[in-house]
């Protein structure tokens, strides 16, 4: 499950801020619109600031540069996907837990990969499918913080606005158009995945992160969750999740931008292509300028 356009999880172990979705070395590829950071100049003359995030907490894209720092502190206002939720009830079945849809062998994938994960059992079964099949494919969490989170602290230690592009309702209730039955067809693609496969395949992830590629990210996107679901429901998470997403993003995050100096930050898969955010934000007649993420 893709670590750049899924919602961004508020679940890690016991920690809320998990998800479930974004640096070279020299970090400079970035070439036409593939980049990840991006200055933006509205068309009064407003500076603000594109980032495209990874949801997770390895230390090869938390370890931010000062370029990126001094971008935070030159704004007003810091925007992320969502803002932080306390209601596990988003994250939770209404009823019942999926112990009852699951083969013993599945239980018992489930109950492996939980304890792995630092979960407990019991409420792992409560959870919603998507949002276990998200935590299984990710690496087992190294810190309480992913990457989004950690900007988001340092943007309140700078005494900066921080506001959600949409609300934690409209953010977990994107996954809610699935059907129970959907969402099980994604948790069992999971557990059929190895866990060689999964450090595979962030890998090439990350890697394409580090040379600041959102259209490699992007395609990776495709290739990885696209390769492991059913082709309709690939097709449905594909538009739920970033498509018609996008739309609302960058509604409110020019709206944002044109009202006052703001640093946008939003998972990567959400940047390139003809519905991503910098092509939004050109259309709206902001100048971008690529800038060096190390």
């Amino acid at each position: 499950m893709s670590r750049f356009s899924s919602p961004a999880i508020l679940f890690k172990t016991p920690i809320y801020w998990l998800a479930t979705l974004l640096m070279l070395s020299p970090l400079w590829v970035q070439a036409a619109d593939k980049g990840l950071f991006w200055k933006m100049e509205s068309p009064t003359g407003i500076t603000s600031y594109l980032f495209g995030t990874m949801h997770t907490d390895d230390n090869r894209v938390a370890d931010f540069s000062p370029q990126v720092l001094e971008a935070l502190n030159a704004v007003d206002t810091f925007m992320m996907e969502v803002s932080p939720s306390q209601d596990p009830k988003l994250l939770m079945l209404p009823e019942g837990n999926i112990a009852t849809l699951m083969t013993n062998e599945e239980f018992e994938q489930v109950r492996e990969l939980a304890d792995f994960h630092v979960m407990h059992l019991g409420a792992a079964m409560q959870m919603k499918p998507w949002l276990l099949a998200v935590i299984f494919d990710l690496p087992k969490p190294q810190t309480p913080f992913a990457q989004d989170n950690l900007l988001m602290t340092k943007s309140e230690d700078l005494s900066k606005d921080v506001v959600g592009i949409e609300t934690p309702q409209e953010h977990f209730g994107v996954m809610d158009s699935f059907s129970l039955e959907e969402q099980m067809v994604m948790l069992r693609a999971v557990l059929k995945r190895t866990p060689e496969q999964k450090e595979k395949d962030f890998e090439k992830l990350i890697n394409a992160y580090l040379k600041g590629d959102a259209e490699k990210i992007s395609s990776l996107d495709e290739q990885i969750t696209g390769g492991m679901l059913p082709k309709p429901i690939w097709q449905k998470m594909r538009a739920k999740l970033l498509d018609e997403r996008n739309v609302v993003m960058a509604q409110r995050s020019i709206a944002k931008a044109s009202e006052g100096p703001t640093f946008v930050a939003v998972g990567a898969s959400h940047l390139a292509g003809k519905t991503g955010l910098i092509a939004a934000f050109k259309q709206a007649g902001f100048t971008l300028t690529p800038l060096k993420m190390r």
